[in-house]
């Protein structure tokens, strides 16, 4: 019995034992391998590499640089994954495709459509010769090191599709160092020769007549504020560069006067502009004849500006009520929906522009180191928009985003100028007439 007894009391003991090993067993079976799971990885990874060395020019640029940065996140997870197992050895086929037998922009060259011309450079394949044409000799003297045309679309494709030199540098057969060079001669270039497209002193006649055709006589133009988020320690979390912007009424830029840190009152900028400087100190803008309206009264050349500048007889702002209960007039109401319609030109010009060039879209924010080269560069895109203008490139469609996170400016509370005052009144006069007869 004793023995019986003890042989039961061994088996109850050796229960708990066996639990363990199926508990540790199961555990096993429910661990991931990590020998199954890179072997997946490394396969999508050569997979989409292969598919995208095959299908580059048939990609949209857009859908092309997408995959390349989820490759790039995969190989990263992938390296991730390798260092949590320092000691063990994993077989890995991770490797990149066989090259084409030339880079990218050399097979494009070779045979695509006009579309994927405007996809690429946001330009069809005559205006980026025209624009070859007039930069090409700045290039080769600044880069003859490297062709002309791959340094312009080198540049051209980081500014539509806001790709990093890296990207630029794969499609271009160069280094990214070449890239970023390329990248800034091609901006100076366009400075330099094509800083007559902001035709404030040179067109001022065809600018005058385009408002005319919106009942707005002897307007030369209407100027806003654009604003480009910007990572800086001085401004804050949400500080920005601003641009401001004259803009005619068929979305071209006139003038532009880009840099301006967010901490500066608009009023402010405007005063340091060129812009300001042309008309009160150098009297060599906005100086042609008056118009005179029905009424006998004479309207000098104008711009309209939003309520955040100040009222000048140069620059007419909207009629502003303290007291939300006072009412306005018809000739101010009629004034104000006037410059409210014009205002939107300095709004859908900045929104196509963001939409072209998605170097300057709302949804990048720019680095600190980069700030400098940022009034640089908005300069390039705004003289790029003119040229595509003048050769007649459809236009985009509007950035919407960037509409919804432009900030309010506080309207101007300084002195009014008297004589402003009465041309706005006798201007708020003739438009509410004009309205009448309509």
């Amino acid at each position: 019995m004793a023995a019986g007894g003890g042989g039961g009391n061994s088996s109850r003991r050796k229960t708990p034992s066996v639990t363990k090993r199926k508990a540790k067993k199961s555990h096993n079976l429910n661990r991931p391998n990590p020998e199954n799971l890179i072997a997946i990885i490394s396969q999508v990874n050569n997979t989409s590499r292969f598919f995208l060395s095959r299908n580059d020019l048939t990609l949209l640029p857009s859908q092309s640089l997408i995959l390349e940065s989820l490759i790039s996140s995969t190989s990263l997870s992938l390296s991730l994954i390798l260092s949590l197992f320092p000691n063990h050895s994993f077989p890995l086929t991770l490797s990149p495709p066989p090259p084409p037998p030339e880079c990218w922009f050399r097979r494009f060259l070779s045979g695509t459509s006009d579309s994927q011309w405007c996809h690429a450079f946001r330009m069809s394949k005559s205006s980026f010769y025209s624009l070859l044409d007039l930069l090409s000799p700045s290039l080769n003297s600044s880069i003859p090191q490297m062709a002309p045309d791959r340094a312009l679309a080198a540049a051209i494709f980081r500014l539509a599709h806001g790709a990093t030199y890296g990207a630029v540098a794969r499609r271009f057969g160069i280094t990214a160092t070449e890239a970023c060079r390329a990248f800034f001669t091609v901006c100076k270039a366009v400075n330099e020769n094509l800083g007559h497209l902001f035709e404030l002193r040179t067109d001022s006649e065809r600018v005058v007549v385009g408002f005319g055709f919106s009942s707005l006589p002897n307007c030369f133009g209407v100027l806003g504020l654009a604003q480009f988020a910007i990572d800086h320690e001085s401004l804050g979390k949400n500080g920005f560069l601003m641009a401001q912007a004259l803009v005619d009424s068929e979305g071209r830029f006139l003038d532009v006067s880009a840099g301006w840190p967010s901490t500066m009152k608009p009023e402010t900028i405007l005063h340091q502009s060129k812009l300001y400087v042309g008309v009160e100190d150098s009297k060599e803008l906005l100086q042609g004849p008056c118009y005179k309206i029905s009424d006998g009264c004479l309207i000098p050349q104008y711009i309209l500006g939003d309520s955040c500048f100040p009222l000048l007889p140069w620059l007419l702002t909207p009629y502003n009520r303290v007291n939300e209960e006072d009412s306005f007039s018809s000739a101010e109401k009629a004034f104000n929906c006037a410059h409210s319609n014009a205002m939107g030109l300095v709004g859908d010009a900045f929104a196509r522009l963001r939409a072209r060039w998605q170097l300057l879209s709302c949804a990048r924010k720019w680095k600190q180191q980069c700030v400098e080269y940022l009034p640089f560069v908005i300069v390039t895109c705004c003289l790029l928009h003119n040229f595509l203008i003048k050769y007649n490139e459809s236009m985009p469609d509007k950035e919407v985003s960037c509409v919804e996170k432009q900030v309010d400016f506080v309207a101007f509370d300084g002195t009014v100028d008297e004589s402003a005052l009465s041309i706005r009144d006798a201007l708020a006069l003739h438009l509410s007439r004009v309205s009448q007869r309509k």
